[in-house]
């Protein structure tokens, strides 16, 4: 028995391996069957619709536009076992102007309704901005109170709502403040690693110790920076620090997607989707 012991103690340790999506963004032209379909021949567990065939504001799309075609949609994904993971709004939560407010809480409400009934858990807002003619410390509490509205919404619905690092919002002590401001079960944030460091330079391991307690899901690129803008790359070809970003939630025993997010949709000069997504599962292994 003792040697057996030791024996299992020079056994390799089995690595972990990731759950993986990507998002729609990266295939501004595909269908759902075509979106599928990739999605189960290179391995992904999950999808997050950020757009469908150039339509950002989900009800519009066919797909979406009565409880008939939701649940037809359901059925497609359930059929091949992948799982609807995010929902991507274009809800901007900085505004200070009512009507503005208003349009933009009622466009994420209209997304979490829309999850509840794909059984989708996460719905995506961005903070967004820090407008020069809006007082710095308004708009950063109201972010944080419209965020709360929205968790407290989508509680009934048993759904989430996901603030992104994204915009003018990416500090991670700033992103913690309002975090904590909109304090709920319903509420969480999705990490976007390359979106942050790109700019703040703040390292991964600062930004998570800071964080941890929120993120729910990760946003997965890379890059090069060019007069300081970003070029996207596959993974592993830039100088996104996601070695050190991924160890990090690793050890800190994060279990959500790893969403591979290529920005096809607004950068349409870089490689097509079929081969980003077949890249991204065997390139972020390496990670593993």
């Amino acid at each position: 028995m003792a040697l057996a012991a030791i024996s299992a103690l020079d056994l390799p340790l089995k690595k972990s391996k990731p759950k993986l999506a990507f998002s729609t963004l990266g295939c501004p032209k595909w269908s759902v069957s075509e979106i599928i379909s990739t999605a189960v021949a290179q391995g992904y567990q999950a999808v997050e619709i950020r757009g469908l065939q150039g339509e950002l504001y989900l009800p519009k799309c066919p797909e979406f536009s009565s409880p008939d075609q939701i649940a037809q949609t359901r059925k497609q994904f359930e059929d091949k076992k992948i799982k609807i993971c995010n929902l991507g709004a274009s809800t901007a939560l900085h505004h200070l102007d009512p009507e503005k407010r208003q349009k933009n809480l009622d466009e994420a409400r209209r997304f979490i309704d829309l999850a509840q009934q794909l059984a989708c858990p996460y719905v995506r807002v961005f903070p967004n901005d820090l407008p020069k003619d809006q007082d710095r410390e308004k708009t950063i509490d109201i972010i944080g109170e419209g965020l709360l509205e929205l968790g407290k919404y989508a509680e009934k619905a048993n759904v989430t709502v996901l603030l992104e690092s994204h915009g003018e919002v990416i500090w991670k002590d700033v992103l913690l403040r309002i975090m904590k401001q909109a304090e709920h079960p319903n509420v969480g944030l999705i990490w976007d690693i390359f979106n942050m460091w790109s700019v703040t330079k703040e390292p991964p391991k600062e930004v998570y110790a800071t964080l941890k307690k929120y993120i729910r899901h990760t946003h997965i690129k890379d890059g090069r920076l060019v007069n300081g803008k970003p070029e996207y790359t596959f993974i592993g070809q830039g100088v996104a620090p996601l070695t050190e970003a991924i160890d990090t939630l690793k050890s800190g025993g994060y279990d959500g997607y790893y969403s591979f997010e290529w920005e096809k949709m607004w950068h349409p000069e870089i490689p097509e989707p079929g081969l980003a997504f077949a890249d991204y599962p065997k390139s972020i292994k390496k990670y593993f």
